[in-house]
């Protein structure tokens, strides 16, 4: 499946529209989307809360859920907190396996800024 990105307007497929549509997923807030109101996560609740061991479960899960219910096209493997390039910086690290690739290359990282 093709699609388009978001900020050139060029035709992306792949791995790279898996990427943008997990940053759109993880970045909308449940509730946002007219016409689709349980679209999104509750990761943009989760954004300048306090980083404590409570509140990265709570966005791990949040991540978890949102992936697994609305991006049919990875099996979540496992999801990580990486400190970012700036401070109060995060980067959210998904590691998926991309379903239709063979098992040699289907396992790949996204990583997305917070």
């Amino acid at each position: 499946m093709a699609g388009m990105s978001r900020t050139t307007g060029a035709a992306i497929d792949g791995v790279e529209d898996i990427r943008q549509s997990l940053g759109d997923i993880l970045g909308t807030k449940i509730g946002t989307r007219v016409g689709r109101r349980d679209y999104g996560s509750l990761v943009p609740d989760l954004i300048d809360q306090p980083l404590n061991a409570a509140n990265t479960l709570r966005l791990y899960a949040a991540s978890a859920l949102a992936v697994s219910r609305w991006e049919n096209r990875v099996r979540l493997r496992r999801v990580s907190l990486a400190p970012g390039a700036r401070a109060g910086a995060a980067t959210l690290n998904l590691d998926a396996d991309v379903k239709g690739l063979p098992p040699a290359s289907a396992r790949t990282r996204f990583a997305l800024s917070l």
